[in-house]
């Protein structure tokens, strides 16, 4: 056996307890691992953020092809590196799984997804029938995409109706549900004008959208304590149902901020915790009750990573919305992980499309989002224009 096969075949791989050893081909082997860049397209241009400069209209999603002897192939977004998925080939990569917690270890880390798509294809079942299925049919989903269209030149004389136009494109694409960026004063303008600004858009994009529409704000850090109550004080009569990472988090200062929005009588919700890389660093938030959604980074994460966060959450009555911002396959795998829990808040919804990526059965209407009851992820790799794509990596066994 050559010492990348043993490696593969001695890692511990767990799967959930709906997973048996005997419903999997023990001969299974990894015969072919292809790594490419899938680039995507937005519907729109996507302006500043309170940090970063223009986002723009394109973005891509690391991706990787699992091959097997069995005929099937596992598809999704991975990060891991070549010398970790080489460790693959030639084994089995469900070997050693004892039917423990809904769990997939070994090389590839957090980037399971193309191993989950594998599983659920050889079984013929949804990953989110793996992973037990306890969350709603139809998931909710958000709108993230309205940045700082006022900042960009060319709608700097109808800024409030490219806002309208946006929220107007959101509502027919089936989003209930939107997340604005605020921040303004942080960077890109003087401090008061910028808040002014943004309670400004708030309130623009609340009397265009409807009472009925659900709205949040992110700041992207963009403000202090301070800020961040002033903010809430003007724009809070907009009825956000979220505030996301208004500033840096501290237990402190969310508790303070959670204090102020009870006193007002509001039912928002603090968001915070895209940035973070380790889910230790949420204990003692979870345990104050400090944060009311959790948003690690669902492709950063993976599955077992916010599965995780979810079983952390949950005793407190905590809520999981994980980040997902330039992924059209991380949203993917969020709504999977939506109806596979029970403390699911919403998935984030960067408005992107790709003709190498064929994925039907996914349909946003009423602020929710269908997840078809294909096998794996339900998702196909349209082979005529994927030909035109160079491969970042091609490893046969």
């Amino acid at each position: 056996m050559q010492r990348r096969q043993f490696v593969a075949a001695g890692a511990s791989l767990l799967l959930g307890r709906l997973v048996r050893a005997a419903q999997l081909p023990r001969d299974l082997k990894v015969t072919r691992i292809l790594g490419f860049d899938l680039p995507t397209q937005r519907s729109k241009l996507a302006g500043k953020n309170s940090q970063l400069e223009v986002h723009g209209d394109s973005s891509r999603d690391r991706m990787v092809r699992l091959f097997t002897n069995a005929g099937v192939e596992g598809l999704g977004n991975c990060r891991a590196d070549k010398e970790a998925l080489a460790q693959l080939l030639g084994g089995n990569p469900f070997k050693g799984f004892d039917g423990a917690a809904p769990r997939i270890g070994g090389p590839l880390g957090s980037q399971t997804m193309p191993l989950w798509d594998l599983a659920g294809k050889l079984l013929k079942r949804p990953v989110y029938d793996l992973l037990g299925g306890r969350g709603p049919e139809r998931v909710p989903v958000y709108d993230g995409s309205i940045y700082f269209a006022d900042l960009l030149p060319q709608y700097a004389d109808r800024w409030q109706d490219r806002f309208k136009e946006e929220i107007d494109t959101g509502l027919r694409a089936g989003h209930r549900a939107f997340k604005i960026k605020v921040g303004r004063g942080a960077k890109w303008m003087e401090r008061a004008a910028g808040d002014a600004r943004d309670v400004e858009v708030v309130r623009l994009v609340r009397r265009h959208a409807g009472s009925e529409v659900l709205l949040g704000a992110d700041a992207n850090n963009g403000y202090d304590l301070a800020g961040a109550k002033g903010f809430l004080d003007r724009a809070g009569g907009a009825g956000l149902l979220f505030v996301e990472e208004l500033f840096p988090e501290r237990v402190p200062d969310c508790l303070e901020l959670k204090r102020l929005i009870a006193s007002r009588g509001w039912k928002t919700l603090l968001a915070d915790g895209e940035t973070q890389h380790d889910l230790e660093v949420f204990k003692p938030f979870i345990a104050a009750k400090a944060i009311d959604v959790l948003q690690a980074d669902m492709n950063a994460f993976g599955v077992e990573g916010i599965l995780r966060e979810a079983e952390m959450a949950r005793p407190e009555g905590i809520l999981v919305g994980p980040h997902n911002w330039g992924s059209l396959v991380g949203f993917t795998m969020q709504l999977h992980v939506g109806r596979a829990i029970g403390n699911f808040f919403r998935a984030e919804h960067d408005p992107l499309a790709s003709d190498v990526l064929v994925a039907e059965g996914y349909r946003i209407a009423g602020g929710r989002c269908s997840v078809p009851d294909a096998p794996g992820f339900g998702l196909a790799i349209h082979e005529a224009n994927f030909a035109r794509l160079k491969p970042r990596f091609d490893l046969r066994a």
